[in-house]
């Protein structure tokens, strides 16, 4: 796990995470843990991408995964203003 990895944090992870997150890694905290388990820094991220909180988070690396990809963004609708020439 390396500074700019995304990761999906889900239960599989910690049971903290009943609601699974996307989470761009900073840096992982050297800090002691229990076997297994790892601090990590980061900004949890919105659908589109966006940070919207920075964390630290104590998880299981084994349970961490790629996320899914993000849902494409839809096609914004157009109106015409073009008029009908007579």
């Amino acid at each position: 796990m390396k500074a700019g990895d995304l990761v999906y944090v889900t239960r599989a992870a910690s049971v903290q995470f009943l609601r699974p997150i996307r989470f761009r890694v900073i840096r992982v905290l050297d800090w002691p843990t229990y076997d297994g388990w790892i601090w990590l820094e980061g900004y949890q991220l919105n659908t589109a991408g966006d940070a919207v909180s920075r964390r630290r988070i104590f998880v299981q690396p084994a349970g961490l995964t790629t996320p899914p990809a993000p849902a494409p963004a839809q096609a914004r609708g157009r109106k015409s203003t073009d008029r009908v020439k007579r």
